[in-house]
């Protein structure tokens, strides 16, 4: 379950449903209180999930042990600090996606206009000629549209945008959901079941995806991200604080509320998501511990962590494959796309880890990241957009509330089985849900709970909750 691996077989779930089992309700809390379930683990209980940093030897039933693949840095000597390692990399990455969209006939990239789109699109214009960029304008914070439009036209690719509109992709979301074999409740999800259906309705087979780099690249942790992970301490909050007057109203205060009650490894994943306490109220029992005790399988190696943003990296590889790649992957799997993800190409990401120098990766003078990726841009393109402020996957969430408030909560009638307290927060939070914060519940809930309906009603409950 993870492009690092090669391409993830879904058959068994999909064609008979024959290895699926009885839902893991410890599982639908990991989705709520982070947005994803924690590997091995799937939303089945006799369905584990192989993702990057498990071996595939091993019984992920019994004995799943996690270890970090990227350790350390480059092990390039001193005086290698001046190859030319932009040929190299652009080389090994138009091989990549020769190699990853082999078997595409029409291929799409998915182009947000940042940096490691924007190196992918240099090497796809080499590799695959014939692929069509799309940009998707999810919010009005974005400034990378001009960077994505300019990219495209200079290579010489066809290049379209998808303005977002939340009930519509909303509705596309609810068309697949009888074909998605697992749940995840990733916060690009719908931005992506949007664009995937986009691409199918203009008879596009394959999807180029620009994840996978960030984990070997490694990414700078910014004084905010350092901010926000000494906040996260695990205190007991009154459930309904940000509800009250003048508090529920504050994106800010609701946050800093909200990541108070969180872990520093679970601070790092991203979006706002329901507390423990709330995750409780939904099932109308105990059960948010037993989700939180799931990170245990992680702590150790992550405390061995030689750096900050090795750190950092290592906590949001948890959510990678069943969070950040599941999106694509359930997507492509509903639509029968292909889906293709250069970054995880074996021969690119190994030469990168262990010949690149560190140098090359992380400026240490200035912070910056991906140091490589920025000069192989500047060998086609000068300043872009792009390098004042990122943001191109955003999803209207405010939008989604509006639009879908009553097809939600009907959702929640139906599957009062498994969250008996859905309908009771939908109602009680509606007057709430221009407040990004709430609203961001409500989409988790807008996620799960059909899924819930479409794929829980032969499967009994029955995970080991206290």
């Amino acid at each position: 379950m993870s492009p690092y691996y090669g391409r993830p077989d879904f058959s068994e779930l999909c064609e008979n449903g024959s290895a699926r089992g009885a839902l893991d309700l410890v599982s639908v809390a990991d989705t709520l209180r982070n947005a994803f379930v924690y590997p091995p683990y799937s939303v089945f209980e006799d369905v584990r999930l192989v993702t990057f940093g498990f071996c595939p030897q091993h019984d992920m039933h019994t004995s799943p042990v996690f270890k970090f693949k990227f350790r350390g840095v480059g092990s390039a000597a001193p005086e290698d600090e001046n190859r030319d390692w932009v040929s190299t990399y652009h080389r090994l990455l138009c091989e990549a996606v020769s190699h990853s969209c082999e078997r595409m006939r029409t291929p799409w990239l998915l182009q947000s206009g940042g940096k490691d789109s924007t190196t992918l699109a240099i090497a796809v214009a080499d590799a695959r000629p014939d692929t069509a960029c799309i940009t998707y304008l999810g919010g009005h914070e974005e400034n990378e549209v001009d960077s994505a439009r300019r990219v495209a036209r200079e290579l010489g690719l066809r290049h379209e945008t998808l303005v977002c509109s939340p009930g519509r992709a909303y509705d596309r979301y609810l068309a697949i959901v009888p074909r998605m074999p697992l749940l995840t409740a990733d916060f690009a999800l719908l931005s992506y079941v949007d664009l995937a259906t986009e691409i199918a309705d203009h008879g596009g087979d394959g999807v180029i995806d620009g994840l996978g780099s960030d984990t070997y690249f490694g990414a700078p942790i910014s004084s905010r991200q350092r901010w926000l992970a000494r906040l996260a301490r695990q205190w007991r909050v009154p459930s309904r604080m940000a509800e009250l007057p003048g508090i529920d109203r504050s994106f800010l205060l609701c946050f800093m509320l909200g990541t108070l009650q969180m872990s520093m490894i679970e601070r790092v994943f991203p979006g706002s998501r329901f507390t423990d306490a709330e995750v409780d109220a939904l099932f109308g029992r105990p059960i948010a511990k037993v989700s939180r005790n799931r990170l245990a399988l992680f702590e150790d190696e992550i405390a061995t962590a030689s750096s900050d943003w090795e750190w950092r990296a290592m906590s949001l590889s948890i959510a990678g494959s069943t969070g950040a790649f599941a999106k694509g992957l359930y997507t492509a799997s509903a639509l029968s796309l292909d889906a293709a993800y250069p970054f995880c190409d074996r021969a690119l990401r190994e030469w990168v880890h262990h010949e690149v120098p560190q140098s090359q990766k992380i400026d240490p003078v200035s912070g910056l990241g991906k140091v490589l990726v920025r000069k192989h841009i500047a060998t086609r393109f000068g300043h872009l957009p792009y390098v004042t402020q990122k943001g191109s996957f955003r999803f209207d969430l405010c939008g989604l509330a509006r639009e879908r408030f009553d097809l939600v909560r009907d959702h929640a009638q139906r599957a009062r089985k498994v969250l008996p307290g859905a309908v009771s927060w939908l109602d009680r939070n509606r007057c709430r849900l221009d407040n990004k914060y709430h609203a961001s519940k409500f989409y988790l809930l807008a996620i799960v709970l059909p899924w819930l309906v479409q794929h829980g009603r032969d499967a009994v409950p029955g995970a080991d909750t206290p």
